[in-house]
């Protein structure tokens, strides 16, 4: 069998990249060694329309959310799994100042439908330090990921559209009609790689800026649970007194390793946050194979038509995925161009200095 697309690795991106195209009736291989400490598999699966301390909106969020929202949905429904949880976001002020420079900011601002109420002050709680007031974002909510990514492999298994083992780039032929890989051949090769990308011999000279991120689960008795709580860290429950906390972002020690001081800095952002006492549970981290201009990396190595690659999704890919998956396949067909945004050729000129160097 010739595939249309070999696709290496399945997080979040590759996972939902090969679901898209295989949906679209394209034949799919995905090889992929499941990692435990992978970004995907770590992350708490926000999906926030709203962005950092500005409260920027996010990149197209107007289109990404109720894409991601449907998407998401229908897997559901064939999957037989419930992953994906709305759940509006309760952005808590820090402070007086953060409030005056939120009114500043939201004047005259178009947010559509993601502001669903804004407190300037809330009543005291037994639970969350609150009174300072905050945004309430709707649209929002969380994905389990790894029973999100656990149920698609579930599905390449039934179809044998995935390999559990590790790629060897010394294994792969690039030839004019496709490529080949061992015994299998394909028309084109997608890498969904993550950060593992930074290290990939075709793409290497694109402007990964990989980030470590922890996360702590912690049980705590906090009976409020309407919505995901966001004071510098977010708090998000996951039933029977178990939360999530996270998470941090360090680019200086670019490693798989928990940090003593990951911990203490989400220990303490935690303990502004909530009142009641809390036990840790566990401290995961992950890297996030973000880039400098914080837009996906996406589209065609300039020297290789059959090679390609969908990544650089950051900390936004759950919001993101969906709907430039969907995108890609109708460029991939011929059907549309890729947004300028999103395309790697927009950092040609590195690819050209890479190419000089000894």
């Amino acid at each position: 069998m010739i595939y249309d697309y070999l696709i290496i690795g399945h997080g979040l991106a590759g996972s939902i990249l090969a679901h898209t195209l295989a949906t679209a009736g394209e034949k799919v291989l995905v090889i992929d060694q499941p990692k435990a400490n992978a970004a995907s598999q770590v992350a708490a699966g926000l999906m926030n329309p709203l962005a950092g301390k500005r409260f920027a909106k996010s990149w197209l969020a107007d289109t990404l959310v109720p894409f991601a929202t449907q998407f998401y949905q229908e897997v559901e429904q064939i999957s037989g799994n419930k992953f994906f949880h709305q759940q509006p976001i309760l952005k808590l002020f820090s402070s007086v100042e953060e409030q005056n420079n939120w009114m500043g900011k939201s004047a005259g601002t178009h947010y559509g439908e993601f502001i669903k109420e804004v407190f300037t002050s809330l009543p005291p709680s037994g639970d969350i330090n609150q009174e300072q007031g905050g945004i309430v974002i709707d649209k929002g909510g969380y994905l389990d990921v790894p029973l999100f990514l656990e149920s698609l492999r579930l599905i390449r298994s039934e179809k044998q559209e995935i390999l559990s083992t590790t790629f060897q780039f010394n294994a792969l032929q690039i030839l004019a009609s496709g490529v080949h890989y061992q015994d299998k051949s394909a028309k084109q090769i997608i890498f969904c790689d993550g950060f593992q990308g930074a290290k990939n011999p075709f793409f290497s000279w694109l402007p990964f800026s990989l980030n470590k991120g922890e996360i702590l689960d912690v049980e705590s008795a906090i009976s409020a649970n309407e919505y995901i709580y966001n004071k510098a860290v977010y708090v998000l429950g996951l039933g029977k007194n178990q939360w999530r906390v996270g998470a941090t972002y360090n680019w200086r020690q670019v490693d798989e390793q928990i940090t003593p001081e990951g911990r203490n800095e989400l220990e303490l952002k935690l303990k502004n946050l909530i009142k009641k006492p809390f036990a840790i549970i566990n401290q995961k981290v992950g890297i996030r194979p973000a880039v400098r201009d914080r837009r996906p990396l996406i589209g065609t190595h300039p020297a290789y038509p059959n090679v390609k690659i969908f990544n650089g999704m950051g900390s936004k890919g759950v919001m993101m995925a969906p709907y430039l998956a969907h995108h890609f396949g109708r460029v991939l067909q011929g059907e549309e161009e890729l947004i300028p945004e999103v395309n790697i050729l927009r950092y040609l000129t590195l690819y050209q200095e890479h190419k000089l160097l000894p």
